[in-house]
């Protein structure tokens, strides 16, 4: 067996897996407040505490970390929504971790997982996105990533589709994680509905799916699905007209609004006329493995 993790820009997941893709065994927490001024403390303490005990119950080979950004074989690069740069995480952990540790971008290993076990296992050409904190991506052709070389690549999340738009955590200004990523999209929720960032997506999910026509807060609401879905089309529509894949995938929490904001997805895409080359149906399907991918793709690399 080997032990996955999910490393994002809010939380880590650890997950004991098996040979047939499966968690049996998971943990997880969110990175609150001054958690997050000490990034790398609380993920090396975290991960040392709970892998050390998961290896004592099972017989572990092998660990996998799925992160967010760029990364080489054994070291962070750049990662703008953990505000990490040049860490030898896998160094800094093998000091007390004595098992062969592989590193990749988390979209990449969702996209793996996805490919072997989920989604996209019919398909041979596919786009993956994770909408979440950010937007992360992974294209595979003929059933294996996209080979971009020494750097992962395919950082879809900052394309930009607004010129002198809002500033992005990556330096530049207008990148479309900035606003189609679900991190804005329960972020301009809050601001309409004048709610704190203490109110979670489950009971923003709540709010959506019982909120009628007939409610003040409808229109409101409905402004910022809107807004929403056509920043998100623009992109996908984009990464459709360069790659002509089969489908897209989409995991991260979108798959938990995907009743509410998937059908208006497809939908805005056919009729808007944003592709060069016209379909009749648009293929996009949600992560099976939901947030799992991660977790499972890393022990796959």
């Amino acid at each position: 067996m080997k032990i996955g993790i999910d490393l994002g820009g809010s939380h880590i997941a650890i997950g004991v897996v098996n040979n047939k893709g499966r968690i049996i065994e998971k943990v997880e927490k969110r990175i609150l407040g001054n958690e997050k001024k000490e990034i790398k403390k609380t993920i090396e303490t975290y991960i040392f505490d709970n892998v050390n005990k998961l290896c004592k119950k099972y017989k572990v080979t092998e660990l996998g970390i799925a992160i967010p950004g760029t990364v080489t074989d054994k070291k962070i690069i750049k990662s703008v929504n953990l505000r990490i740069n040049e860490y030898n995480i896998a160094g800094n952990l093998s000091k007390k971790i004595k098992l062969p540790i592989k590193i990749k971008n988390d979209a990449k290993c969702a996209a793996i997982a996805e490919n072997k076990y989920g989604c996209l296992k019919n398909y041979k050409r596919s786009i993956f996105l994770t909408l979440g904190t950010g937007i992360g991506g992974a294209a595979i052709i003929n059933n294996k990533l996209l080979d971009t070389g020494e750097l992962p690549g395919c950082e879809f999340g900052h394309m930009v589709i607004e010129e002198d738009g809002l500033l992005c955590k990556c330096g530049k200004f207008g990148c479309w994680e900035k606003y189609a990523s679900m991190k804005a999209f329960r972020d301009n929720l809050r601001n309409v509905l004048g709610y704190n960032q203490n109110t979670n997506s489950q009971e923003l999910l709540n709010i959506l799916k019982n909120t009628n026509e007939s409610s003040e807060n409808y229109k409101k609401i409905n402004s910022v699905i809107e807004k929403y879905i056509k920043d998100l089309s623009i992109g996908i529509s984009n990464l459709i007209n360069i790659f002509e894949p089969e489908v897209i995938g989409i995991g991260g929490s979108f798959v938990y609004f995907k009743d509410i904001l998937l059908p208006r997805l497809k939908e805005k895409i056919e009729e808007q006329d944003m592709l060069f080359n016209q379909r009749k149906e648009i293929k996009i399907e949600t992560a099976i493995l939901e947030n799992d991918a991660g977790i499972i793709g890393s022990t796959l690399i």
